[in-house]
């Protein structure tokens, strides 16, 4: 149930809080060493007060816990269909099946997006509301959910099924209750978050609307953590190649699997800065043909990683460089310039931060107060968010509800218990920032056309 407000219009909780950046947490990495006090702003108070006040949004929370029970037959169903990388169409025709049955005017654009607006009153932001449609599993992947001791199992059901869930159950009961909001709700089931997928989905999104004003996402983030800070990535496929030969009658031939060795040292001494954290690793390697034969073809692929789009492509240069050396390395040794070899970028991950004082970062903190919980933690990771971040687009993670584990495994599992609070959350945070008519105006500024 909603929690009851108190007299004052901002409750003794909210009063003066600061919104602290902090460096650790349990399931995801920690902004970088940094505290940012933000007072919540007047508007905010008031607009959250307002809203959850009202009679209509009271109902409305009501109605999200009313319709708990209903979203697990749908998160049922999405889980237990395939969505590998690259291959979530039928995952997709199911989403948009079920909106649109839900009353939502929607489509799939060219990229495998599914694509829905909720209009507004025409003088409102662009809210765009989404969750992603694939899962890492590779075809193949019993998908079947199994409940046990209280808890759902199945690959990709919290990662990202539930978050999907979580779209059809706030275009349900906004239909239902026919909520007239100011501004548009784009709701948005992207391809492409997870691995190689590169987040094509949501930069398709961005590059084919240009009037998005803001983002909330939702993923399986521990409730009491809110992503604000887009960690970017670059990741590079390598691909050294020599002559190769016979181990022992070509012996002084240089090899490429020792050439890739030779890189891989170099890369290990790389060092990067703690603030703004910058990582890396050499993920996979392969290569070779024979214990006996001296290597024609040696792969590995790099990701590297940084909070700060700036530390990332010194780090990227140093280890290109150190590449660049160690095959060098192994053509030196044997006084050889027959070994080369070929980089190829296979990811690029923008990075991007949303302040702290930005009312969509507020609204989602508020809310939260708002319902009893403390202040949540602000936190860095690599989502859907990184695009919106980049482009100077404020944007948010929440969580997708409901406590969760095992993500990217086959015990994945999820807990529906009490998940419907996170969803009253995501729901009262979009309806701040896009404002209800009658009850207040959108925290989200529109932003130059």
């Amino acid at each position: 149930m909603l929690p009851p407000f108190r007299s004052s219009p901002v409750g003794h909780a909210a009063r003066g809080f600061f919104v602290l950046l902090c460096l650790s947490t349990t399931a995801l990495p920690a902004v970088s060493a940094e505290a940012v006090a933000a007072p919540t702003a007047p508007a905010v108070e008031q607009s959250l007060s307002r809203l959850l006040a009202a009679p209509q949004i009271q109902q409305l929370m009501k109605a999200v816990e009313a319709d708990h029970a209903r979203t697990l037959v749908d998160l049922k169903a999405l889980t237990e269909i395939p969505a590998p990388p690259f291959k979530e169409k039928a995952r997709a025709e199911a989403f948009l099946a079920r909106a649109r049955a839900l009353g939502l005017d929607a489509h799939m654009d060219a990229e495998g997006n599914v694509v829905g607006v909720r209009k507004g009153t025409g003088s409102g932001p662009r809210l765009l509301v989404s969750a992603h449609l694939d899962t890492v599993f590779p075809e193949g992947t019993d998908v079947t959910v199994r409940v046990r001791d209280g808890r759902w199992y199945g690959p990709g059901i919290s990662d990202n099924a539930r978050g999907l869930a979580v779209l059809l159950s706030w275009i349900k009961v906004l239909a239902d209750a026919r909520l007239q909001t100011v501004g548009d709700i784009m709701f948005v089931a992207n391809v492409g978050e997870e691995e190689l997928g590169d987040l094509r989905g949501m930069k398709a999104v961005f590059r084919e609307h240009r009037d998005i004003d803001g983002m909330v996402g939702l993923e399986p983030d521990p409730s009491g953590a809110i992503t604000t800070a887009g960690v970017g990535s670059h990741r590079h496929e390598v691909t050294v190649k020599g002559p190769g030969g016979h181990s022992y009658v070509t012996f002084g031939l240089p090899s490429a699997t020792q050439g890739l060795g030779r890189a891989i040292t170099r890369i290990s001494d790389v060092r990067t800065p703690s603030d703004p954290k910058t990582t890396f690793t050499v993920g996979t390697m392969s290569g070779g043909t024979a214990v006996n034969a001296i290597a024609a073809e040696a792969r590995m692929a790099i990701d590297i990683r940084s909070e700060d789009n700036a530390a990332l492509a010194v780090a990227e240069r140093e280890i290109l460089a150190a590449i660049d050396a160690g095959v060098a390395d192994e053509n030196r040794r044997w006084n050889a310039t027959s070994l080369g070899y070929t980089t190829r970028l296979i990811g690029d991950r923008p990075a991007g931060r949303t302040p702290a004082g930005s009312p969509v970062v507020q609204a989602a903190l508020r809310a939260n107060t708002a319902f009893g919980r403390a202040v949540p933690r602000l936190m860095a990771n690599s989502s859907d968010a990184n695009v919106p971040m980049s482009l100077g687009i404020p944007a948010v993670i929440l969580s997708n509800g409901g406590e969760s584990g095992g993500w990217h495994s086959p015990g994945e599992w999820w807990k529906p218990d009490g998940a419907w609070k996170d969803a009253q959350i995501g729901l009262t945070t979009i309806l701040a920032l896009v404002g209800v008519e009658g009850l207040g105006e959108p925290l989200l500024d529109k932003r130059p056309r």
